[in-house]
């Protein structure tokens, strides 16, 4: 008994020392992210650096303007949202409802094998063939814009969103199901009135997940995109923020440097707000 309370003890020791291991990673991230980003923003002053419209890093009178970045990264993101999110949904329900073994065993894989393909390989094929096709389908100088970007970032976000939301499904309790067609309901009635409803909060973490992988993307969007500092258009060449801390920080120094810093601080307070909001969401719902 004495070994085996021993032993207890020990691994609750090792659990406790890995959350704390944790949470300190984050804390120290955050404490440097704050430490190296918010002397940019003072220096630079906030409505210039967060409403200005240019940014020309490298001129002889620099100028550090983000919105542009902040706006294509958002639209960005909510056009990956808008693609991404129905078509992973309804695979998801179609994996764990309504496809037959055999199919699965196919699906599953391939969802897989989509999660563990780098990002430089999208970026790559996104280059090589969306965006030639992009240009010639909407005669564009040039088919590096925008919508390539969310076309790429929606593939990407798809294996998340179908991995956790399928995961949802499949651990709603087959009572709810069962009941639902009892009373008449046909399958897809129940899908979509029973089992979607009772697995939102597991999608909406899967959404998240997907928005968050979306947010920080940066080789992927940095090829198809075309990188130009932009006030984003639908056909527009753009530049998102983590693009623009990508493409600058090998050669920046100096107010540069710093002002790349404040860029990654306003990334990383935007994944930051997102799980804030998802917490609440959860903690809403389960209330």
């Amino acid at each position: 008994m004495k070994i085996k309370k021993l032993i207890e003890k020990t691994m609750n020791t090792i659990f406790l020392v890995c959350g704390m291991v944790s949470i300190g990673c984050v804390l120290f991230i955050t404490a440097y992210m704050i430490y190296s980003g918010l002397p940019a923003i003072f220096e630079i002053g906030a409505s210039d650096f967060f409403l200005g419209q240019v940014w020309k890093s490298t001129a002889s009178t620099p100028l550090f303007g983000i919105l542009p970045f902040i706006l294509t990264s958002v639209w960005g993101t909510l056009g990956a949202i808008v693609i991404g999110v129905p078509v992973g949904l309804l695979t998801a329900i179609y994996l764990s409802k309504l496809a037959s073994k055999k199919t699965v065993v196919v699906i599953r894989p391939a969802v897989q094998l989509l999660a563990g393909i780098p990002s430089v390989v999208y970026g790559l094929i996104g280059m090589m063939v969306l965006v030639p096709a992009v240009q010639k389908a909407f005669s564009l100088p040039s088919g590096a814009t925008l919508f390539s970007a969310i076309l790429v970032l929606a593939v990407m976000i798809l294996p998340s969103i179908i991995t956790v939301s399928e995961t949802a499904l499949l651990a709603v309790p087959e009572e709810y199901e069962q009941a639902s067609l009892a009373l008449g309901a046909n399958e897809i009635e129940t899908v979509f009135r029973v089992s979607v409803p009772a697995a939102k909060s597991g999608i909406v973490a899967g959404v998240v997940l997907g928005v968050g992988r979306a947010i920080g993307e940066a080789m992927a969007v940095m090829m198809v995109a075309g990188n130009v500092a932009n006030m984003p258009g639908i056909f527009t060449s753009v530049r998102f923020l983590t693009t623009a801390v990508a493409s600058e920080m090998s050669y920046a120094s100096g107010l540069q440097e710093r002002a790349l810093f404040s860029i990654a601080l306003v990334l990383y307070c935007f994944i930051m707000i997102i799980n804030a909001l998802l917490n609440h969401f959860l903690k809403k719902e389960h209330n």
